[in-house]
């Protein structure tokens, strides 16, 4: 385990992998006999937890469309501790409203946990807009080279301390290569989320125009429906997209297998530029109709965009879209 102090004197920043760390949180904060109201979008691992393990031992969750904040507020319960969010989310890159949500919580004495991955801290700092715990998958941006497995979790030093004493139990630690690897990502991770921000908005606007293109999915984009908000909140776009592609499952699949400078892999936030079909990525582990309330589509594809040359990525794309 590597301890840092981060964001003043009275908070501390804690390092796990990332389910770990999601896990961490939330056996660490809640009890029996609790209640979480959560989104239908989160990372998948943060799904499972929430709707087949916590039940397990008397934690509730209710799931609300996190693009509504008035959703949030009619679950929220008398026995409601905690108040999970994930914005974008995963992989539809829906947003949450963060100062909205974690007022309402904060107002019932609900604490606010978000899970800051697809942002990570250069984009978004979701404890300036209310949060009480962020955490991050630091195997993605905060590491950035596709080599370590890593969480974060940064926090009050009083919540800290609470959710250490079960972080120990529970035995995620982050090995000291991996805490090296992953201090040494760090020192580049502003210059590197600054050119995936780039590039991703250069190919989200390509996509747009693209005839085998059904939907195109960035918060940067004018045309997303929450671009304002986008615009409110964070502080870059993000390098994810998920994209539509014309024609189904079956088109889908011939377009990622002609891919060449993209690689089908399920990571994000790295140096390489990724390709995911999110239906068939989540199949074996979400029921159809899990699937189907995460608004994940049969043709939608996540795309990490990385370092390489925009030109070269778009290009990429365009001749596999024409498989």
């Amino acid at each position: 385990m590597t301890s840092v102090a981060g964001g003043g004197r009275s908070s501390r920043t804690r390092k796990w992998n990332a389910s770990g760390a999601i896990s961490a949180v939330l056996v660490g904060l809640l009890a029996a006999g609790d209640h979480v109201v959560a989104q239908t979008n989160h990372y998948m691992g943060t799904t499972r937890l929430l709707t087949e393990l916590l039940p397990r031992f008397g934690v509730q969750a209710t799931l609300v469309d996190q693009t509504r904040p008035e959703a949030f507020e009619a679950a929220l319960r008398p026995e409601t501790r905690l108040v999970m969010l994930e914005t974008p989310a995963n992989p539809t890159m829906a947003l949450t409203d963060l100062a909205a949500v974690a007022g309402l919580a904060r107002g019932r004495g609900v604490l606010t946990v978000v899970d800051n991955t697809f942002a990570s801290p250069i984009n978004q700092r979701p404890i300036e807009l209310g949060a009480d715990v962020v955490v991050h998958s630091g195997t993605k941006y905060l590491g950035g080279h596709h080599d370590l497995t890593a969480g974060a979790i940064v926090a009050s030093r009083a919540l800290v301390d609470r959710i250490w004493d079960s972080a120990i139990v529970l035995g995620s630690v982050l090995g000291p290569h991996d805490a090296w690897l992953l201090l040494r990502g760090m020192r580049t991770l502003s210059v590197r989320v600054e050119r995936s921000n780039r590039s991703a908005l250069e190919i989200a606007r390509f996509l747009v125009g693209h005839p085998r293109v059904e939907a195109v999915h960035y918060p940067g984009l004018e045309s997303h429906p929450q671009h304002a908000l986008a615009c409110r909140q964070m502080h870059g776009f993000g390098g994810v997209l998920a994209v539509q592609v014309r024609g189904g499952y079956a088109q889908t699949e011939r377009v990622m297998g002609r891919l060449r400078v993209f690689t089908q892999a399920v990571s994000l936030g790295g140096v390489e530029s990724l390709a995911a079909h999110a239906a068939a990525m989540w199949a074996g582990t979400l029921s159809d109709e899990s699937l189907v309330q995460a608004g994940i589509q049969p043709n939608l594809v996540r795309l990490s965009v990385g370092l390489e040359d925009a030109r070269d990525l778009i290009e990429d794309l365009d001749q596999a879209l024409y498989a």
